[in-house]
């Protein structure tokens, strides 16, 4: 009866502090299965397509309209593919499909899971800072994520697709649109992030380890690239949903 709330109610704001991307190629062939019948893998020279994992630490996220005080302060972790849909007015949109999501806290997995689709799980984040070097990593587990942030110029992950940061950039997530698809009703949820200041800048990465990415067993995946933006007002609209009846 009350599945409705599931479906991004209302519209919701955050200040983001730092959003890291990672972004990894994967040949499209092994990711087809991952994805709903409604979406369509957004690719790479018809060969890669993308999976996103996205670490954010989040200020004040709180229903739009809401005082900055009643927000909270969340890390969020999640897992993304690369997709396209094409609505009903015929209008392609690009956007993420989830696959999994994560988060620091207890009250954030419980009303995230509330509100939304996006299937929180609670995980121990702790952040490690030394000079020039973060390294991300979660108690009881052996997830890490190790980068440089510096202003020198930075190379291309090795195996990457891409030939240079500019082609890089155009997969470097969230993208503005978020997808949910209901199978037994046709229903598609799209929901759209606005963002401001947006200028993702290239990050080294010096390591990482990521047990959910390991779980997919992908026979051949590869970093492609990593981006950070900071200090960003973020929204999510009200989710819209619409029937799939191609």
């Amino acid at each position: 009866m009350l599945d409705f709330l599931k479906d991004h109610p209302f519209p919701v704001q955050a200040f983001f502090e730092s959003s890291v991307v990672l972004t990894f190629a994967v040949p499209k062939e092994e990711l087809a299965d991952k994805i709903p019948e409604c979406l369509s893998l957004d690719t790479f020279n018809d060969q890669w397509a993308f999976i996103a994992v996205a670490m954010v630490q989040t200020k004040h996220l709180r229903p739009k309209g809401f005082p900055k005080f009643l927000g909270n302060n969340f890390f969020l972790m999640g897992y993304r593919l690369f997709v396209k849909y094409t609505n009903q007015a015929g209008k392609r949109l690009r956007g993420l499909y989830i696959l999994k999501s994560e988060t620091d806290k207890r009250k954030m997995e419980f009303f995230g899971n509330f509100f939304t689709h996006y299937n929180y799980s609670k995980k121990s984040f702790k952040h490690k800072i030394e000079g020039d070097k973060t390294t991300i990593f979660a108690e009881q587990s052996d997830f890490h994520v190790s980068y440089n942030d510096q202003k020198d110029l930075v190379e291309l992950p090795e195996n990457s697709p891409f030939n240079s940061w500019k082609e890089a950039r155009r997969f470097a997530g969230p993208l503005p649109f978020t997808f949910t698809y209901e199978k037994a009703r046709k229903k598609v949820l799209i929901i759209q992030g606005l963002r401001q200041n947006w200028k993702p800048e290239p990050l080294k990465v010096n390591s990482f380890k990521l047990p959910f990415i390991e779980s997919l067993n992908l026979k051949n995946i590869n970093l492609a690239n990593c981006f950070v933006v900071k200090n960003i007002p973020y929204e999510w609209k009200k989710g819209v949903k619409e029937t799939w009846n191609h």
